[in-house]
């Protein structure tokens, strides 16, 4: 059996990444910091294992910005598209933006995190996910 892999990239196009599924887990998050960091009342995460994600970035263009001890966020540096996200709490893994892939993937979003922090001039439906007040839950 083969692996499949997922492609995707920032908005001007100068870096890409390859994901190879499954991905762990697909998950809305509502935290002031991912709101700040996207401009948006909420971001879509992808959760995939370190390892299963490869960047073909040849312009050099992949930066980290520390955005909080032991937390950091991947983005292009030529268009300012924020694409990853890495932390000592969740070590072995790199979450990914959904909206930053070229197609489907292998689940839907599962939860709504964070969702405490939720902006409340946006009206989140009954979409039959579980909301977590922190993080973890």
């Amino acid at each position: 059996m083969t692996a499949t892999t997922t492609t995707g990239s920032c908005l001007c196009g100068d870096l890409r990444f390859q994901a190879q599924l499954p991905s762990k887990w697909v998950a809305h998050c509502h935290c002031s910091m991912c709101r700040r960091a996207h401009g948006a009342p909420l971001v879509t995460w992808v959760g995939f294992k370190s390892e299963a994600v490869r960047f073909d970035d040849s312009q050099s263009r992949l930066h980290w910005y520390e955005s909080s001890p032991g937390a950091g966020r991947g983005f292009c540096s030529r268009c300012g598209t924020t694409l990853f996200f890495r932390s000592e709490r969740w070590p072995g893994e790199l979450h990914i933006v959904r909206s930053n892939f070229d197609g489907p993937l292998d689940r839907e979003p599962q939860v709504h995190v964070s969702y405490d922090d939720h902006v409340p001039w946006l009206q989140v439906g009954d979409d039959g996910l579980k909301r977590v007040g922190g993080l973890g839950g």
